[in-house]
Formats: structure tokens, sequence, C-alpha cells
């Protein structure tokens, strides 16, 4: 019996206090784009067209579990309009109240003075504008964490830093006060398969794993995409044409996470800012690595899932998940295959991937008792940077000997790739000085790393080496400081 083709609908979401319906588009057309060339919205501006400077800043509301209106921010220049189905789309031109006037994000920067050139600050004023909205004021680190995808090259940070927290004296308006932007998104909110596209290219949303799989069937070829933090810059910057694309952003079960018999099972479609508290409860060292993976704006979108699945040699979540002993979860159409994830990377650009296969979920298996693990990045700056290298650490100490040793490293290689030797060196051993210098030397077999311009082959592997040098520093008992303070700690 054949089986009925789900039903279809196009893009439907609000902008401007009404709802928007969108059949005929091209699939990767960016937000930023059609702000500015088709909606006349000139306010989000274009900077680095990578998800990086933060100018093109905007606001995307959705509705939770519990059916509450949340906003975050993300950047327009990387995010594709069918994926705002069912969001409720804000602009900075959007913030100006009844009476015309200003917001406290707006107001506050006025007032600081956090403003000069002006071409950063909308994008500022939306990040202020989400963080304003999502909680009570934060402490400095936390404004730096919420400001740290937005680079101003003008006023500097002081200035704008002081308007966060002036912004919280101000009276806010409550936003959707009378439920209609709420209403809406109710109104949009169903099973059917959104489906838009032009000349003959098509971008299909699902709603249920049961039809992502269906549709990456009929569609081996397709491109899957999730938050576009990759995806968007092969538009961007490769000015590759794609065809088609499904999307994996409306299926709730790739979104969910849970701890269960020993694991902690992160669906592929969960979001960096999904998984975040999850993973630093568990793993406080992974936590920290989160945390430095893109910034708020990329974190919002980008997926754990597709930062395994594009196959990335520094994508940062591999090593530590491989040290962890991670297994993948993988699905083509009902069938469903369990592999450890470091099976999954091949080569460079090949992946344990068949046509039509795509990732479901990743799990972690919980830190036993005397298990020991760190993860490292090392990066020419702090927020917002591509990781010269990222080792992982993992070992279970029983009475001072190390078992179970796992090392990985992202940019050592071209997949994130352990390092055996090394590992072989350590593997039953006393977890000693003599023992980790020689696994140290060890690993000189293990890597031939690149080098390019975020660090030379021969920096690569004094610093992986010295990496493992610092694990046993703040495993064995000493009192040696490895850690930089934070801001707050310098300050206070």
């Amino acid at each position: 019996m054949k089986q009925d083709t789900p039903a279809t609908s196009p893009c439907r979401f609000v902008f401007r206090g009404k709802v928007r319906e969108i059949t005929e588009i091209d699939p990767t057309l960016t937000v930023l784009r059609w702000l500015r060339e088709h909606e006349d919205a000139p306010g989000t501006k274009e900077g680095c067209a990578e998800g990086d400077c933060g100018a093109c800043t905007v606001a995307v509301g959705s509705l939770d579990a519990g059916g509450a209106l949340r906003y975050q921010a993300i950047n327009a220049c990387i995010n594709f309009v069918p994926a705002l189905h069912g969001k409720h789309l804000v602009t900075v031109e959007d913030l100006k109240g009844v009476d015309g006037g200003l917001h406290p994000a707006q107001q506050a920067m006025v007032e600081a003075g956090g403003s000069q050139c002006g071409f950063c600050t909308p994008g500022f004023v939306m990040s202020l504008f989400v963080m304003r909205h999502t909680g009570p004021a934060p402490d400095r680190r936390g404004i730096s964490d919420a400001l740290a995808g937005n680079l101003c090259r003008c006023t500097g940070y002081g200035p704008i830093l002081q308007a966060a927290e002036r912004m919280y004296g101000l009276d806010a308006p409550e936003l959707d006060a009378d439920g209609a932007i709420t209403g809406m998104l109710r109104g949009l909110q169903d099973d059917a398969t959104v489906s838009v596209g032009s000349g003959g290219r098509r971008w299909y949303s699902p709603a249920t794993v049961a039809e992502l799989a269906r549709l990456a069937e009929a569609h081996p070829e397709a491109t899957i995409v999730s938050g576009a933090t990759d995806v968007g810059l092969w538009v961007t910057k490769q000015q590759r044409v794609l065809n088609p694309l499904i999307y994996t952003g409306r299926v709730a079960e790739l979104r969910e996470i849970r701890v269960a018999d020993g694991w902690l099972e992160i669906g592929a479609g969960a979001t960096y800012t999904d998984a975040a508290a999850v993973i630093a409860r568990h793993y406080p060292d992974f936590g920290e690595l989160v945390r430095r993976i893109g910034a708020v704006q990329v974190r919002n979108a980008g997926t754990v899932g597709g930062n395994i699945a594009n196959g990335s040699p520094i994508g940062d979540t591999p090593p530590a998940l491989i040290a962890l002993g991670a297994r993948l979860v993988l699905r083509k159409g009902a069938a469903r295959r369990e592999i450890p994830l470091e099976d999954f990377f091949i080569e460079y650009g090949r992946q344990d991937r068949a046509p039509g296969e795509f990732v479901a979920q990743v799990r972690v298996p919980l830190l036993a008792a005397g298990a020991q693990f760190r993860c490292y990045k090392l990066s020419k700056r702090f927020d917002q940077d591509i990781s010269a290298a990222c080792g992982a650490f993992h070992m279970i100490l029983e009475d001072g000997v190390a078992r179970d040793v796992r090392i990985c490293f992202g940019g050592m290689a071209g997949v994130p790739q352990r390092a055996a030797r090394a590992e072989q060196a350590l593997e039953g051993k006393a977890w000693t000085e003599d023992a980790v210098q020689a696994a140290m030397a060890a690993m000189t077999g293990d890597y031939t790393p690149l080098t390019d311009m975020r660090a030379s082959a021969a920096y690569r592997m004094t610093a992986a080496r010295n990496l493992l040098y610092k694990f046993w520093l703040e495993t064995s008992g000493g009192a040696a400081d490895t850690r930089i303070l934070d801001a707050d700690a310098l300050e206070a």
C-alpha cells in the first residue's frame, strides 16, 4: 500500500505585526538580504557575511515547550529565510515604542555614548534587546558573553558594557502584552512539511523525524541543514548553489536531551544553547568549551549534530566527545545504527554516512568513579575564533594508575583523531611525571599537523604535548595554577 505523502505548506512567520506567507523564494536567500533587498529594512547591516561580526544581529521569537514566547539573537547573514517558519522576526526598526520613543537598549547606548560610527550599533542593540528580555541583569561576565558576537572597532567596549548595565534601570515595554504575537505563532504550529523554492530549487522543512527520514531517502543528494552556521558560509563565501535542502530545525524529536541509564543522549538537532547547561553540569570543562564555540548568535543556531555531521577537522565538540567515548546514532529510513563516534570520521571530507542517512543522536557516557576529564581550546582570541588545536583528555585514575586513557585532538590531522601512541604509553602506568613525559614524546608519532594561517605545525605539536602535561598538572594532586582567571576575578 502506497504511503500518503504528508501535507505541505508555504513558509509562514510573523513580521511587523502580521503573518507573512512565502511560497516562491530562493531557498538559500539569507534573512539579511531579504530584509535589505526586499523589505526596505536597512538597519540590519552586513559586515562579514559569516556570522562573526554581529552587525546583522536580529531577534527571533519562538514558542517553547510550555507555549511561552522566547527570543534569541541570531546572525541574519547566514540564516536562510525559510528557516523562519513558525517564528517571529524582530529587527532594530521594530524596537521603538508606540509613542516613537527608544527602547531601553537604545536609550542606554545613547546615554553611555556607546556609538561612534554607528555601523555596528544596530547589532549591539539587538543583542542588548534580547538580553534585557530574557532574564535578570547578568554580571559583567554574563554581559561579555552576551556581546562576544558583536564586534566594534571604534567605540571600544567600555561604554557599551556600561550601556548594558544602565538599560536595566530603564523601564522596558512588555513584549507581546496583548498576546497577539503568541496567538499568531500558535496558529502557525502544525505537522505539515514546509516546501518552498524557485527556479527548480527546493527547501523542505519536515516537522517529524519520520518525514525527515522519508525526505532524506527520497533526496539522497540533498544538503541537510540545521543551524546553517557552516552551510550558510557555503552560500555567502563559496557561492555554492545548493539543491535541494532539508532543514531539521522543526523536528522536535531531534532536539530532545535526556540523561538515562548512565548516558547523556543529545538529539542531533539540539543547539549548543539547548545543550550547554546539561553538558556543563556533567562535564564542566566541556561546558567551558561550548561557551567558546562561536558566540551567542552562533550557539543559538548551531547544533551539536551539525558540528559532527559536517566532518570538519577543526570542529570543537568531536575531540571532547571522542575522548569521553561517545557513540553516534545514524538513521536511514526506519533503520538505525550506532557506531563509536571516532569511527564516523574516515578521512578529510569523508564520513561513514550512506546516501540518505543522517545523524540522529549522540550518546555520551557519564563519567565513572575516578574519571578525570579535561579539554582545552587554543585559539588566537578567547571568543569567536577557530581552534588552532583543541585537545581532550580522559582517564580513570585507580590507586594512582591510569586506565581507559583516551586522548583526542582536533586541528592536528585531517579528522578529529586519537593519540594512540601516547595513550599506549600511559595505559596501565603509574600516573607520574616520567610516564607523562614518555607519552609526550610518543605523541610525535601520532600526528603530522599542517601549517596554516592559524598555527605552524611546530606550534601545534609543541602545544599538544604541553596540553598533556597540563592535564597531568591538573590531575596529579599538585597546586600548580594552570587556568587564567576570568575578568571578574582579575578586577576583584
